[in-house]
Formats: C-alpha cells, structure tokens, sequence
C-alpha cells in the first residue's frame, strides 16, 4: 500500500494534513481510551463470512483494517501497515469495533496475568536495575 503523502511535493505539506483529517469525517482524537499501541486487534469471523453486509459507508482504510485483522495485529502494526498516524489508526478501529466488525482485548501476557504486572515484581525489578 502507498503512502498517503507520496508523490507530494514539500510546499504541499499543508495539504498532506487533510487526507487523514478526511478519513476519520473531521475527528481529531479517538473517542476510545481502552485502544493501547499493544491492543490486540482481530476481525470478527461473522462479520468476514457475510458476503452482503453493506459496508459502502466505511472508507478505503476501513476495509484495509478489517482486512489486515484477519489475523490479531497490534494497533502499532496495523497504524505502519495504513502509514497512518496511530491517533487516526485508533479512530478507524474504533469505528470497527462500535460496527461489530472488530473485537480489541489486551495482549495474552496481561490477559493470563489478570491485567498489569504485581507491583511486587516491578518494584523487584526496579530495585535491581538500581543496583547496576
């Protein structure tokens, strides 16, 4: 996929900012706080078997997400994949997710944990670092 900003010249650096600002209908922030760089993103296997399901609405980019998240990407992949910045890679996941077309869920390692590390551990790991 190419970039959205090759082939244009530096004076156009302006204009470079108004694809993304196009792709996510004006939205400047993603209305989600639970989407992390690590966030685990996979397509939902309902959702990729329905050959009709109107998705005329979505753009371009949308349908680039949904197919990449075929197999669980993290957020940070799925943003170097779109070149896009991760800010507007959060908002088209957002719009996959509230559409049913997405699920997100924390990585493995913090799902089996139960969430973040004990803080036993961190402090453990600090106090050694320390001692270097």
């Amino acid at each position: 996929m190419r970039h959205w900003t090759e082939g244009q010249a530096d004076d156009d650096a302006d204009r470079s900012l108004v694809r993304p600002y196009t792709i996510t209908g004006g939205r400047t922030t993603p209305e989600r706080d639970d989407l992390t760089l690590i966030t685990v993103v996979t397509a939902v296997a309902e959702v990729l078997a329905e050959p009709g399901r109107d998705r005329r609405r979505l753009q371009p980019e949308h349908r680039t997400v949904h197919g990449l998240c075929r197999r669980p990407l993290a957020v940070a992949e799925i943003a170097a994949a779109l070149h896009l910045p991760v800010s507007v890679t959060k908002i088209l996941i957002g719009d996959l997710i509230e559409s049913g077309q997405v699920r997100a869920r924390p990585p493995l390692a913090f799902a089996r944990a139960g969430g973040l590390p004990d803080i036993s551990i961190l402090e453990a790991v600090r106090d050694g670092l320390r001692e270097l």
